[in-house]
């Protein structure tokens, strides 16, 4: 019954993605089989074998011992400000960002990274044809995150065409950066993380291939000196970026302020859409409504049809609206003080379908990154921001989908 109702939810979902597909007879449906193929053989290797179940313990473990790390940090320079016994949201989750940033300025900096990005690009550039910016794309995002990626191809931003445009603003959104990681790994279990990070990539890519078809042309773009430059995020040029190369420590400063603002900024959305939630949830209350009620049912078929038992539907709805009106980390602390009255197989689908950036502020980051680097395109951006929304939303359902497979 578990097989029967992930792939209801993934039918589902491609369905709605081919509704909204801007030209229905480019699609080609080789391109999104291929890939759900491939993610049913990710899954199962993952959550089936003892190798698959220690590549994720391990790197669970690996996360979990990168936060302990970053606490000598945030004990010595906060000490007595943390409540003894007790969890401090930003202290705990937010701030160890630093300290992975950092670490991803060095792999960044010995060219690690982009190794990495480069030579996984081509190999999913090779088995799914979608372009090799696209596939490029789709690697770099799960590791640097946005809107820093967009950086990385700022010089052909404004050469790409509308449909090209709209799929890598799709992997922006449904990926998830390895600063990221860390904090969500304290909120869900780590197993889903890592596995819903690498179904993400091909589920953006799958409902981009529907709504957006077309045919991959190596001569839209020259990205040949573009693969694998990412050290230097300003310059497309490999030569000057070798040789404007910044000094290491210099880069530590640079990195470890870096991931201070993300964690400032994402500390500074919880505090506008949680008050908002709760502001709303008061303005409902006065006319005998339940907000978060409200909206877990209007998602509740949606939970259903993607493996949710029914009777764990309204709080599951609840709990995938929060994420899309607000992001994903209201959702999560939402998930945590209810996660204890769900089933083992309801916490594996709403934490893999959490694990992405599909909601409304992501689309505004996203028009605003592109407009900074391309006045014209983030105007394109902004025409289909919803069904860019929309895309984004349904590759989180495919995800959740396919967990449910095996779960």
């Amino acid at each position: 019954m578990s097989i029967l109702f992930g792939f209801t939810g993934i039918i589902f979902a491609l369905f709605i993605a081919f509704l909204f597909s801007f030209n229905r007879k480019d699609i080609n449906i080789k391109k999104p089989l291929i890939m759900l193929i491939i993610q049913i053989i990710i899954v199962l290797f993952m959550m089936n074998t003892t190798i698959g179940l220690t590549i994720l313990t391990g790197l669970g473990a690996f996360f979990e011992k990168l936060i302990n790390i970053s606490h000598a940090g945030i004990d010595f320079v906060f000490g007595d400000i943390e409540n003894k016994g007790g969890s401090t949201f930003f202290l705990n989750v937010l701030l160890p960002l630093v300290f992975i940033s950092v670490l991803i300025g060095i792999l960044n900096y010995l060219n690690i990274l982009p190794f990495i990005i480069k030579y996984v690009g081509l190999i999913i550039n090779k088995v799914t044809r979608m372009g090799r910016l696209e596939s490029y794309f789709a690697i770099s995002t799960s590791m640097l995150g946005q809107p820093e990626v967009f950086l990385t191809i700022k010089n052909i931003i404004p050469k790409l065409s509308r449909a090209k445009l709209y799929t890598i603003a799709t992997s922006a959104m449904s990926a998830v950066s390895m600063a990221m990681l860390g904090s969500y790994m304290q909120m869900i279990e780590p197993k889903y993380v890592v596995t819903a990070v690498m179904l993400n990539i091909f589920s953006a890519l799958i409902v981009a291939s529907i709504i957006n078809p077309y045919q991959a042309n190596k001569s839209d773009v020259e990205i040949s000196n573009l693969i694998g430059n990412t050290n230097n995020l300003q310059s497309t040029n490999k030569r000057k970026a070798q040789s404007k190369k910044i000094p290491f420590f210099q880069m530590i400063g640079d990195s470890a302020i870096d991931g201070f603002k993300i964690a400032i900024t994402v500390g500074v959305m919880l505090l506008a859409f949680i008050s908002l939630m709760e502001a709303i949830t008061i303005l409902f209350d006065l006319v005998g409504l339940n907000f978060k009620q409200l909206i877990g049912y209007i998602f509740a078929p949606i939970a259903f049809i993607i493996g949710i038992p029914w009777s764990e539907t309204v709080h599951a709805g609840s709990i995938m609206a929060t994420k899309l009106i607000t992001n994903e980390f209201v959702a999560m602390l939402d998930f945590q003080k209810l996660a204890g009255d769900l089933s083992s197989r309801t916490q594996g689908i709403l934490s893999v379908y959490l694990v992405s950036f599909a909601n409304f502020g992501t689309v505004g980051i996203i028009v605003g990154a592109i407009k900074g680097i391309s006045s014209e395109q983030g105007n394109n951006i902004a025409s289909f921001a919803l069904r860019l929304l929309l895309g984004a939303t349904l590759a989180s359902i495919i995800s959740a989908s396919i967990i449910g497979l095996v779960l």
